[in-house]
Protein backbone atom coordinates (compact mmCIF):
# COMPACT_ATOMS: atom_id res chain seq x y z
CA UNK A 1 0.00 0.00 0.00
CA UNK A 2 1.38 2.80 -1.18
CA UNK A 3 0.66 6.31 1.60
CA UNK A 4 1.18 9.63 2.06
CA UNK A 5 1.71 10.90 5.49
CA UNK A 6 1.06 14.42 5.76
CA UNK A 7 1.29 16.93 8.57
CA UNK A 8 1.72 20.96 9.05
CA UNK A 9 5.31 20.97 10.98
CA UNK A 10 8.09 18.35 10.75
CA UNK A 11 8.50 18.40 14.52
CA UNK A 12 4.57 16.68 15.42
CA UNK A 13 5.48 13.55 13.56
CA UNK A 14 9.25 13.47 14.01
CA UNK A 15 9.12 10.35 16.06
CA UNK A 16 7.53 8.66 13.11
CA UNK A 17 9.84 9.53 10.69
CA UNK A 18 12.63 7.88 12.51
CA UNK A 19 10.35 4.79 13.10
CA UNK A 20 9.72 4.66 9.61
CA UNK A 21 13.19 5.14 8.59
CA UNK A 22 14.72 2.54 11.18
CA UNK A 23 12.32 -0.39 9.76
CA UNK A 24 12.95 0.93 5.39
CA UNK A 25 9.55 1.72 5.21
CA UNK A 26 10.00 3.53 1.77
CA UNK A 27 5.85 3.01 0.60
CA UNK A 28 5.35 5.87 3.00
CA UNK A 29 5.77 9.42 1.56
CA UNK A 30 6.14 12.24 4.01
CA UNK A 31 5.19 15.53 2.95
CA UNK A 32 5.42 18.72 5.30
CA UNK A 33 2.59 20.83 4.36
CA UNK A 34 3.08 24.04 5.91
CA UNK A 35 0.78 25.86 8.21
CA UNK A 36 -2.89 26.98 7.10
CA UNK A 37 -5.13 25.80 4.02
CA UNK A 38 -3.06 27.49 0.67
CA UNK A 39 0.30 25.71 1.84
CA UNK A 40 -1.51 22.35 2.62
CA UNK A 41 -4.29 22.50 -0.54
CA UNK A 42 -1.05 22.58 -3.07
CA UNK A 43 1.11 20.23 -1.35
CA UNK A 44 -1.28 17.55 -0.70
CA UNK A 45 -2.64 18.19 -4.74
CA UNK A 46 0.96 18.04 -5.76
CA UNK A 47 1.84 14.82 -3.86
CA UNK A 48 -1.39 13.09 -5.07
CA UNK A 49 -0.30 14.05 -8.62
CA UNK A 50 3.11 12.75 -8.17
CA UNK A 51 2.70 9.65 -5.97
CA UNK A 52 -0.97 8.22 -6.88
CA UNK A 53 -0.93 6.98 -2.92
CA UNK A 54 -3.85 4.42 -1.93
CA UNK A 55 -4.07 6.37 1.02
CA UNK A 56 -3.56 10.14 2.58
CA UNK A 57 -3.06 10.38 6.15
CA UNK A 58 -2.99 13.72 8.06
CA UNK A 59 -1.38 13.98 11.29
CA UNK A 60 -1.06 16.37 14.09
CA UNK A 61 -1.64 17.86 17.49
CA UNK A 62 -5.09 20.31 17.50
CA UNK A 63 -7.09 22.49 19.93
CA UNK A 64 -10.55 21.00 21.64
CA UNK A 65 -13.72 23.16 22.61
CA UNK A 66 -14.62 20.36 24.69
CA UNK A 67 -13.49 21.05 28.53
CA UNK A 68 -14.49 17.82 29.08
CA UNK A 69 -12.21 16.15 26.77
CA UNK A 70 -9.06 14.77 28.48
CA UNK A 71 -5.67 16.50 26.77
CA UNK A 72 -3.62 14.47 24.58
CA UNK A 73 -6.32 11.61 23.95
CA UNK A 74 -6.19 11.23 19.84
CA UNK A 75 -8.94 11.43 17.56
CA UNK A 76 -9.92 10.65 14.10
CA UNK A 77 -11.95 13.31 12.42
CA UNK A 78 -14.73 12.17 10.19
CA UNK A 79 -16.54 16.02 9.80
CA UNK A 80 -14.78 19.55 8.54
CA UNK A 81 -15.63 22.52 7.26
CA UNK A 82 -13.87 25.80 7.26
CA UNK A 83 -15.04 28.14 9.50
CA UNK A 84 -14.61 31.70 8.40
CA UNK A 85 -15.41 31.68 5.06
CA UNK A 86 -17.66 34.25 5.02
CA UNK A 87 -18.37 37.46 6.54
CA UNK A 88 -18.58 39.33 9.94
CA UNK A 89 -21.49 41.41 10.44
CA UNK A 90 -23.18 43.31 13.69
CA UNK A 91 -25.58 40.40 13.81
CA UNK A 92 -22.96 38.12 13.57
CA UNK A 93 -21.20 35.42 11.31
CA UNK A 94 -22.83 34.38 8.19
CA UNK A 95 -20.92 31.79 6.03
CA UNK A 96 -21.23 31.38 2.31
CA UNK A 97 -23.59 28.87 2.81
CA UNK A 98 -25.71 31.22 4.72
CA UNK A 99 -25.38 33.72 2.29
CA UNK A 100 -25.98 31.00 -0.76
CA UNK A 101 -22.35 32.21 -2.48
CA UNK A 102 -21.95 28.36 -2.09
CA UNK A 103 -23.94 25.49 -2.33
CA UNK A 104 -24.10 23.55 0.79
CA UNK A 105 -24.08 20.14 -1.51
CA UNK A 106 -21.89 20.66 -4.20
CA UNK A 107 -19.83 18.24 -4.65
CA UNK A 108 -17.52 17.22 -2.30
CA UNK A 109 -19.96 19.12 0.47
CA UNK A 110 -22.20 17.77 2.15
CA UNK A 111 -24.69 20.09 4.15
CA UNK A 112 -21.60 22.37 4.52
CA UNK A 113 -19.89 19.14 5.36
CA UNK A 114 -16.69 17.67 4.03
CA UNK A 115 -17.47 14.13 5.26
CA UNK A 116 -15.32 11.50 5.74
CA UNK A 117 -17.31 8.34 5.08
CA UNK A 118 -14.19 5.41 3.92
CA UNK A 119 -14.21 2.39 6.18
CA UNK A 120 -10.71 3.05 7.27
CA UNK A 121 -11.75 5.80 9.51
CA UNK A 122 -13.51 3.59 12.00
CA UNK A 123 -11.16 0.52 11.46
CA UNK A 124 -8.36 3.36 13.20
CA UNK A 125 -10.40 2.45 16.43
CA UNK A 126 -10.24 5.78 17.72
CA UNK A 127 -12.64 8.21 18.85
CA UNK A 128 -14.87 10.01 16.03
CA UNK A 129 -15.27 14.07 16.11
CA UNK A 130 -15.88 16.87 13.99
CA UNK A 131 -13.54 19.31 13.13
CA UNK A 132 -13.52 23.39 12.07
CA UNK A 133 -10.96 24.50 10.19
CA UNK A 134 -9.97 28.20 11.03
CA UNK A 135 -7.38 30.78 9.15
CA UNK A 136 -6.59 32.21 12.40
CA UNK A 137 -6.64 30.50 16.06
CA UNK A 138 -9.87 31.26 17.81
CA UNK A 139 -9.51 33.65 21.02
CA UNK A 140 -13.00 35.11 21.24
CA UNK A 141 -16.08 33.24 23.64
CA UNK A 142 -18.86 34.26 20.93
CA UNK A 143 -16.77 32.47 18.15
CA UNK A 144 -15.92 29.40 19.45
CA UNK A 145 -19.64 29.24 20.71
CA UNK A 146 -20.47 29.53 17.05
CA UNK A 147 -17.84 26.64 16.12
CA UNK A 148 -19.66 24.09 19.03
CA UNK A 149 -23.46 24.91 18.70
CA UNK A 150 -23.56 25.72 14.77
CA UNK A 151 -21.04 23.80 13.73
CA UNK A 152 -21.11 20.68 15.92
CA UNK A 153 -17.03 20.84 15.85
CA UNK A 154 -15.13 20.08 19.18
CA UNK A 155 -11.53 20.94 17.62
CA UNK A 156 -9.90 23.12 15.62
CA UNK A 157 -7.06 22.78 13.01
CA UNK A 158 -5.66 24.87 10.53
CA UNK A 159 -5.17 22.17 7.89
CA UNK A 160 -8.01 19.77 8.55
CA UNK A 161 -10.38 20.82 5.97
CA UNK A 162 -7.56 21.01 2.93
CA UNK A 163 -7.16 17.10 3.06
CA UNK A 164 -11.14 16.43 3.33
CA UNK A 165 -11.27 18.43 -0.18
CA UNK A 166 -8.84 17.16 -1.84
CA UNK A 167 -9.35 13.40 -0.56
CA UNK A 168 -13.00 13.35 -1.95
CA UNK A 169 -11.99 15.38 -4.92
CA UNK A 170 -9.44 12.61 -5.72
CA UNK A 171 -11.39 9.90 -4.21
CA UNK A 172 -8.52 8.82 -2.74
CA UNK A 173 -9.27 7.30 1.30
CA UNK A 174 -7.98 9.41 3.50
CA UNK A 175 -7.65 9.77 7.53
CA UNK A 176 -6.81 13.01 9.45
CA UNK A 177 -5.41 11.84 12.89
CA UNK A 178 -5.51 14.39 15.75
CA UNK A 179 -3.66 14.85 19.42
CA UNK A 180 -5.65 17.48 21.41
CA UNK A 181 -2.73 19.50 23.08
CA UNK A 182 -4.62 22.44 24.19
CA UNK A 183 -8.03 23.74 25.04
CA UNK A 184 -9.15 26.42 22.50
CA UNK A 185 -8.75 29.95 24.13
CA UNK A 186 -5.98 28.83 26.81
CA UNK A 187 -3.20 31.05 25.58
CA UNK A 188 -0.86 30.34 28.68
CA UNK A 189 1.13 27.31 27.01
CA UNK A 190 2.28 26.01 30.67
CA UNK A 191 -1.39 24.14 30.76
CA UNK A 192 -0.98 22.78 27.10
CA UNK A 193 0.51 19.13 27.31
CA UNK A 194 1.95 19.33 23.57
CA UNK A 195 4.96 16.84 24.53
CA UNK A 196 2.35 14.42 26.01
CA UNK A 197 -0.04 14.65 23.06
CA UNK A 198 2.71 14.60 20.41
CA UNK A 199 3.93 10.89 21.86
CA UNK A 200 0.38 9.90 21.74
CA UNK A 201 0.03 11.10 18.74
CA UNK A 202 3.44 9.01 17.29
CA UNK A 203 2.55 5.95 19.32
CA UNK A 204 -1.30 5.55 17.28
CA UNK A 205 0.16 6.58 14.47
CA UNK A 206 3.24 4.18 13.87
CA UNK A 207 0.63 1.61 14.94
CA UNK A 208 -1.61 2.55 11.93
CA UNK A 209 1.29 2.48 9.45
CA UNK A 210 2.25 -0.82 10.42
CA UNK A 211 -1.16 -2.37 10.23
CA UNK A 212 -1.64 -0.97 6.59
CA UNK A 213 1.80 -1.94 5.67
CA UNK A 214 1.14 -5.57 6.46
CA UNK A 215 -1.90 -6.03 4.79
Amino acid sequence: MKIILCTATEMEIAPTIQFLASKELHSVEIVVTGVGLMTSTYALTKAVATHHPDLLIQAGVAGTMDRNTQLAEVVVVRNETIGDLGVHESSGFQSLFDLKLLSANLNPWKEGKLTNENDVLTESNLRVVDAVTVNEISTNEQTIEYYQKELSAEIETMEGAALHYVGLMEKIPFLQIRSLSNFIGERDKSKWEMKKAIMNLNRELQNLLTKYLLV
